[in-house]
């Protein structure tokens, strides 16, 4: 594809002061943001264990601290998530990459818990707020690899961050400060890259009154949103449990102190995701959600066995397996919704999306957290969080196959409404 990305009708800057560049070269740097704000929101896993001894704090601090973001996150969806269809996506970005910067800062020098805390609640508002717009940006700018970028990118960050900060903590000095300013510069140059680019949406009025939380959805939306909704619940819940519980879990069954083995299981489980998105990006939203929910009770069924073995290799299988049900619900659940939404809705659309996502990632971990300090330990906590994982995976594979059979009650009734010189209601078919 040759064609350049012009700036949308209506945008404040004109097109003499913005490079025209090819789409695909706009979509990569748009998906990069993406990977670097998840790449940071995965950076401290590895480093917890560390921050503990050095504080002296439990794992419940430690998903108090991770959820801390999650919440922030979704506090930043529902108030800033449709902000950029009304100013447009590059303010928003501008602001969030400033944040980032900020929380970068923040961590690099923290000398307690307050710090950081303080650091991931602002991470988490920035994350919120550029999320959704650098979703729409994508779609924006290509509706097929733009709902595939929302999908990958997000696993890509996450598995970069961790790993990078894995190895940092195994092989480098300073491992608390170096990964922070290592993104900071990240960030900085992003910045640079935005201020560039020309904006893709057209500005209007109505910026303020987005700002109220509104959970409203076009109605052509409402059924494809209720079939991916759980499904998301259900693999961030295990997404949020390999970045906060899994790394001690993991290096408990290792029998390693070292904290490098920290990020290992979210590594494996965002690898894999990433990789099936790419694997399962040319098959239909339906299927690829049924695959997710069933690789996702594969996976974890496999890790709840290896848990009571005491298998580290078994545990860091079934992550692996798991991480296809999570690409694959990513995928599945943005590629049913976003394309149906317009271009002042989709914003909108992918923060009610991922503010399901953190709700799922946040929730779980903070009750694990309070139950591995004062119920049964470590061990008890993550087969229980396995349990309940399972569960919320077999009520979304009923609901989606309850969905997908009213769909084929629809499909089956148009011809005999045809025949009879009837036009079917919009409001009956499924997409």
């Amino acid at each position: 594809m040759t064609t350049t990305v012009p700036p949308a009708v209506g945008a404040a800057e004109p097109v003499r002061r913005r490079l025209r560049v090819p789409p695909g070269v706009a979509l990569g740097f748009l998906a990069s943001i993406i990977v670097s704000f998840l790449a940071a929101s995965s950076a401290p896993t590895p480093l917890y264990d560390l921050y503990a001894s050095r504080w002296g704090f439990s794992a419940l601090t430690t998903t108090i601290i991770f959820s801390g973001y999650a919440v922030a996150v979704l506090a930043a969806l529902l108030v800033l998530g449709r902000v950029s269809d009304h100013v447009g996506r590059r303010p928003v970005l501008l602001a969030a990459l400033a944040g980032q910067g900020v929380a970068m800062l923040v961590f690099a020098t923290a000398g307690g818990i307050t710090a950081l805390v303080i650091a991931r609640i602002i991470q988490g508002l920035s994350a919120g707020a550029a999320i959704a717009a650098v979703g729409a940006g994508l779609v924006d700018i290509d509706r097929a690899r733009g709902a595939t970028a929302n999908a990958v990118a997000p696993a890509i960050g996450t598995a970069t961050g961790a790993l990078a900060s894995a190895l940092i903590v195994q092989f480098l000095s300073a491992p608390t400060q170096l990964v922070y300013y290592l993104l900071l510069t990240i960030f900085v140059v992003q910045a640079v890259g935005v201020v560039l680019l020309p904006e893709t949406a057209r500005p209007r009025p109505g910026a303020l009154a987005s700002l109220v939380p509104r959970l409203a959805l076009p109605r052509q939306l409402r059924r494809p949103v209720a079939v991916a909704a759980p499904t998301l619940f259900a693999v961030w819940a295990l997404a949020g449990f390999h970045a906060s519980l899994a790394p001690s879990l993991t290096k408990n069954l290792i029998g390693s102190t070292s904290a490098g083995y920290g990020g290992l299981s979210l590594f494996l489980f965002m690898t894999v995701a990433a990789t099936a998105v790419f694997l399962l990006r040319a098959a239909p939203a339906r299927i690829v959600l049924a695959v997710s929910l069933l690789a996702l009770i594969a996976g974890v069924g496999g890790s709840l066995v290896s848990i009571g073995s005491g298998s580290a290799t078994g545990f860091l299988t079934g992550s692996a397996v798991a991480g296809i049900g999570f690409g694959a619900g990513m995928n599945g659940a943005v590629r049913l919704v976003v394309p149906l939404a317009g271009p002042h809705e989709r914003a909108g659309v992918l923060s009610l999306l991922y503010a399901v996502s953190y709700l799922g990632m946040g929730v779980p971990v903070v009750v694990g957290g309070v139950l591995v300090v004062h119920g049964g330990g470590l061990l008890a906590t993550s087969q229980g969080y396995g349990i309940a994982a399972l569960v919320l995976a077999a009520v979304a594979l009923v609901g989606l196959g309850i969905s997908r059979q009213r769909a084929g009650d629809v499909a089956h009734q148009v011809p005999i409404q045809a025949r009879a010189g009837r036009r079917p209601s919009p409001s009956g078919s499924l997409r």
